[in-house]
C-alpha cells in the first residue's frame, strides 16, 4: 500500500468588523457575492452573518500552505476594505454579543437553529481547522486515537479568545467552552477500527441523532467529505506564522505516528478523561499553565511538553521541510499567544476597541499590506 499523501488543508473563520464601532457586523451576503468572483468555492458563509470562512486548496507541503493563507487572508482583507469594513482573526470578539447577531439565510442554517436553539445562536466563535491527508481509513482512525494526547499542547499555542461579551473571562480559550455546549463535541472517543467508527455514525443517523456525519463536532474527526483527518480544536490564530506553526506541528505528529505504525509501534495511550484534564489547563492558562506529565505522574510547565513534542517529531522535520515552522513554537512560548497579547493591550489601555484594532492589524500583517 502506498504511503499517505500527508497533504495539508486549512480552513479559517474570520470576524467581519465595522471600522467605527469595532463590533462584528452582519454583512456576509454582499461579501460572498464579491468574494466568489475571485475565490469561487474557497469562500463560504457560516451560521452567523458576521462570520466568513475560507478554505485553502490542497497543499502538498507547508510552504504551499503558507502561500495559500497569505493569498486568502489578503483577498478577504481587500474585499472587506473595499466595502468599508475590516476582518480579524480571533477565537471570540472582545465585546460583541451573540444575542444581537443575525443567522445566515438558508435551509441548512435554519434547520441547525431549530435543532440546537440557543446553543447554535451562541456560536459567535471562530476557529481554524487543519486537514492532513490520510487515504487509508483504518490509519485515519489509528492516528486519531493516538494524536488526541497532543491536543492540549497545540490548543495552548493557538489560544486567542480571552474575552466574552466585554468581559475578561480568566480563560485563554473561551471559544472552547462555548463549543463544549454542542452535543458530540470535545475529545473524540477511541475506536478500535474504521468499521467500529462507521457503525457508530450509522447508529446516530438511524436513530435521528444526526442527519449526516458533519454534525459530529469533535475536536478531531475523520473528515466526512475528504480522505483526511480533520483537526478542529485550535482557536483561529491571529498571526499567519502562528497558524502555520500549528499546521506544521500537526503534520509532523501525523507523519511520526504513521512511521511508528510501520515499525509496529504506538505512541503511549492515555485515558480520554486524563487528556481532558490537560485540555482544561490549556483552556484556562494557555502557555502559562502546567500540564500533567502522565509518565512522571506530576505537573510540568506547558513549555516542557511542547519541547518534548518537538523532539518527538524532530526526525521527520527535515524530511517534511517544517523545521523553521515548528521552531516558531519557541517564539510563541517566549512572546505569548494572541490571547496573551490581547490581555496585555486591554490591561495597558482599558479599551476593548484597542484590542480589536490590534487584532485587525495583526490579521492583515504579512497578507494585506500594499
Amino acid at each position: 500500500m502506498a504511503d499517505p499523501s500527508f497533504t495539508i488543508g486549512i480552513e479559517e473563520e474570520y470576524q467581519i468588523i465595522h471600522p467605527e464601532t469595532r463590533a462584528v457586523t452582519s454583512y456576509v451576503q454582499k461579501f460572498l457575492d464579491q468574494g466568489r468572483v475571485v475565490l469561487r468555492d474557497q469562500i463560504k458563509p457560516e451560521f452567523l452573518q458576521s462570520q466568513i470562512e475560507v478554505g485553502s486548496r490542497i497543499c502538498t507541503n507547508i510552504g504551499e500552505a503558507r502561500q495559500e493563507l497569505v493569498r486568502l487572508r489578503g483577498t478577504v482583507c481587500r474585499l472587506a476594505e473595499a466595502e468599508g469594513l475590516r476582518v480579524c482573526a480571533a477565537g471570540t470578539h472582545p465585546f460583541s454579543s451573540w444575542s444581537s447577531q443575525h443567522v445566515t439565510a438558508g435551509e441548512r442554517y435554519t434547520k441547525h437553529e431549530e435543532n440546537m436553539a440557543d446553543i447554535a445562536r451562541q456560536m459567535l466563535v471562530f476557529g481554524m481547522h487543519v486537514h492532513i491527508g490520510i487515504e487509508d481509513p483504518e490509519l485515519r482512525i489509528d492516528v486519531m486515537n493516538q494524536s488526541r494526547y497532543f491536543l492540549p499542547h497545540l490548543l495552548a499555542l493557538s489560544t486567542s479568545s480571552p474575552f466574552w461579551h466585554g468581559r475578561e473571562t480568566g480563560l485563554k480559550s473561551y471559544r472552547t467552552i462555548i463549543l463544549g455546549n454542542l452535543p458530540r463535541a470535545a475529545i473524540p472517543p477511541s475506536f478500535s477500527s474504521w468499521s467500529e467508527y462507521e457503525q457508530f455514525t450509522e447508529l446516530l443517523m438511524q436513530t435521528r441523532c444526526i442527519d449526516e456525519p458533519t454534525k459530529i463536532w469533535w475536536d478531531m474527526r475523520p473528515s466526512p467529505r475528504y480522505p483526511t483527518l480533520e483537526f478542529r480544536f485550535p482557536d483561529i490564530c491571529t498571526r499567519i506564522d502562528e497558524a502555520i506553526c500549528v499546521a506544521a506541528l500537526l503534520q509532523g505528529i501525523v507523519v511520526k505516528l504513521y512511521k511508528l505504525s510501520r515499525q509496529n509501534c504506538m505512541w503511549r495511550s492515555y485515558r480520554r478523561n486524563l487528556i481532558a484534564e490537560n485540555k482544561w489547563r490549556a483552556v484556562r492558562y494557555g502557555i502559562d499553565g502546567k500540564l500533567i506529565d502522565f509518565g512522571k505522574r506530576q505537573e510540568v510547565p506547558l513549555a516542557d511538553l511542547v519541547h518534548e513534542m518537538m523532539e518527538f517529531i524532530d526526525d521527520v522535520a527535515d524530511e517534511l521541510d517544517i523545521r523553521k515552522e515548528i521552531e516558531y513554537a519557541d517564539t510563541i512560548l517566549r512572546e505569548g499567544t494572541s490571547a496573551d497579547r490581547q490581555l496585555h493591550t486591554y490591561r495597558e489601555t482599558g479599551e476593548m476597541r484597542a484590542v480589536v484594532d490590534q487584532l485587525i492589524a495583526e490579521t492583515r500583517a504579512g497578507a494585506c499590506e500594499g
